[in-house]
């Protein structure tokens, strides 16, 4: 006779109990999914519009432009009123002032785009003076008082030389930079005539 039958009965219905138990709990749960999203805009949650290769104009109360923003992927998450930007570039304009260039790999804003997080590979650039550059890893750019920070080490690049430091303020419409700390470069004076 088979092994199994030489089992108590209490055994044989624990036995039973124990492979209806495994059999719901496989069947029960829910698979893996077999994919995963590789989108860096996305973060798990569900966009409400997306842009790919887009230009974006920003008027001004006067109608002016005020910024022009382009970028290779855009997606805007209702939840939040967040929008996302990956490789933006933007152009920041002033009547009768200097023009800024801002781009970075990702830019993170809510609503209106009051307040913009650039992070990673951020370069600012004068339009007319683009030898000179302003480098960091995340900067904050404020919309409504036209100003650009950061807390994180930055450097300043120009023909004459590189200026490290750790933290800035720029007020764009002012052209004034301020370095924080850690303040230390090399200038070389150009050659006068």
């Amino acid at each position: 006779m088979n092994a199994i039958f030489n089992l108590s009965r209490l055994t044989r219905l624990g036995l039973l109990v124990a492979v209806v138990v495994s059999l719901w709990l496989l069947l029960a749960s829910e698979p893996e999914p077999t994919t995963r999203n590789t989108n860096p805009v996305s973060d798990e949650r569900s966009s409400d519009y997306a842009m790919t290769d887009f230009v974006m104009t920003v008027m001004d109360t006067n109608g002016y432009p005020q910024r022009i923003i382009e970028g290779r992927e855009a997606a805007h998450y209702p939840d939040g009123d967040r929008t996302q930007i990956i490789k933006p570039e933007g152009l920041i304009m002033h009547q009768q002032k200097d023009d800024w260039i801002m781009q970075a790999d990702m830019a993170d804003t809510t609503g209106k785009g009051e307040h913009i997080v650039l992070t990673g590979n951020v370069i600012i650039t004068n339009k007319d003076q683009p030898s000179i550059q302003l480098l960091t890893d995340l900067m904050h750019l404020d919309t409504v008082n036209n100003t650009a920070y950061t807390d994180r080490p930055v450097v300043m690049r120009s023909p004459n030389g590189d200026t490290h430091a750790v933290g800035f303020h720029a007020a764009l419409q002012e052209e004034t930079i301020n370095l924080h700390s850690r303040v230390r470069g090399q200038y070389d004076a150009p050659a006068t005539n």
